[in-house]
């Protein structure tokens, strides 16, 4: 038996269905937000954003900018670093900064 599934792309604003549609991320006051937008309605967001984003001060970078930072300079993560010092006896937390102390107890291992 053959399958065939078929996805219909609809503007969220509209409702208007199209095969330009797309997904746009943003984020305000701590909550990221997901839209799925023709190109005309993105250009209206971006319209109504641009003055506030011109204005404003960027504060951050998308998820996984730092970890691709880091993989180009060969950096270690800050998750292999706490497996790390789990397996070598270091109390660690799961969430936060690494200790600069097991950081350098890592390098110097490594």
């Amino acid at each position: 038996m053959a399958q065939k599934v078929v996805t219909i792309m609809t503007d969220d604003l509209t409702g208007a269905e199209s095969d330009e549609v797309s997904t746009h991320r943003f984020s305000l006051n701590g909550v990221e937000y997901e839209i799925d937008l023709t190109p005309e309605n993105y250009d209206q967001l971006d319209a109504a954003l641009r003055p506030f984003i011109e204005h404003g001060r960027k504060t951050g970078r998308r998820k996984g900018a730092a970890a691709a930072r880091r993989a180009s300079k060969g950096e270690s993560s800050a998750e292999e670093i706490r497996t790390w010092a789990r397996n070598n006896g270091y109390d660690v937390s799961d969430r936060g900064r690494v200790r600069r102390e097991i950081r350098e107890a890592f390098e110097a291992a490594h």
